[in-house]
């Protein structure tokens, strides 16, 4: 648990290649949100398979087995506490309303810094500028007594006309594009909504711009559901399915160590021991 004995920032194995590869397995069934909608940590949807690149051979010394390049900069993930919208379980993106932390995100971010500073290692708190990952950076930079920088690429989706909405509304007014969504990574929620491809092209290239930035650090990044997935799954090489196939509960914790030669160890993943209270 990280509140009790968090883990140490040494560099350890990954896993080889082909299991690294291998889709996350499917918690119990519920809705969509959980995959890309904050506030509906258990839910899943097995959605039909999309082609995706083979993950790129790992180089000669294999992934993590090569000699020590150093410490690796550690990127801490934290989903923002919930809002109003969470316990609803409505899609909340960056293209709807702008909500801000409930009293139970509020108590969330208390927590997750007083796990932090016990844990005392993150050096830079980044946000998404959305308004539920701003008070909850604030939340932990005021416990650190650092500053959070704001970092466009961070925010979540947009889902275009579903902003608001459940996932069975969606279904019932939507069901075409919904179904598409579900298919392919390519697709995009209906009214100009981002799909996770063109989601994951920002992400990906936000996550080598703080990479190059803050070489050998712990950097808390505070973000929504869709982009620390998004993390995860590139640092697992998984398949965009995989998406729909991870939990990731209102202010947990995970977290991916990047090395120099360009692999990564996800060392964490929802981690919600701080609020278990």
């Amino acid at each position: 648990a990280l509140a009790a004995a968090p883990p140490t920032l040494a560099p350890v194995p990954a896993a080889p290649a082909a299991a690294a590869a291998a889709p996350v397995p499917a918690t119990a069934a519920g809705s969509v949100a959980v995959s890309v909608v904050p506030g509906d940590p258990g839910a899943t949807v097995t959605a039909g398979a999309a082609s995706a690149p083979a993950p790129a051979s790992a180089p000669a010394g294999g992934q993590g087995w090569g000699p020590d390049m150093g410490a690796p900069a550690t990127f801490v993930l934290l989903r923002h506490g919930e809002t109003a919208l969470t316990p609803q379980k409505r899609f909340s993106g960056s293209g709807g309303l702008d909500p801000e932390l409930s009293p139970a995100g509020r108590r969330q971010a208390a927590a997750v810094a007083e796990a932090l500073a016990a844990r005392g290692t993150v050096q830079t708190v980044i946000s998404s500028p959305l308004r539920r990952c701003r008070e909850t950076a604030q939340a932990v930079a005021d416990r650190l007594g650092l500053t959070v920088t704001v970092e466009e690429g961070l925010r979540e989706v947009d889902f275009g006309a579903w902003e608001g909405l459940t996932f069975a509304e969606v279904r019932e007014r939507f069901p075409d594009d919904l179904q598409a969504w579900l298919d392919s990574p390519r697709a995009a929620p209906t009214g100009g909504g981002e799909s996770f491809a063109s989601a994951t092209r920002r992400v990906s290239a936000t996550r080598d711009r703080l990479l190059a930035a803050h070489a050998g650090r712990t950097v808390l990044l505070v973000s929504h559901v869709t982009p620390v997935k998004i993390l995860v799954r590139l640092a697992l090489g998984a398949p965009p399915e995989a998406l729909f196939r991870m939990e990731l509960s209102a202010a947990s914790l995970s977290a991916v160590a990047y090395y120099a030669d360009g692999n990564a160890s996800v060392r964490l993943l929802n981690d919600t021991s701080h609020l278990r209270w």
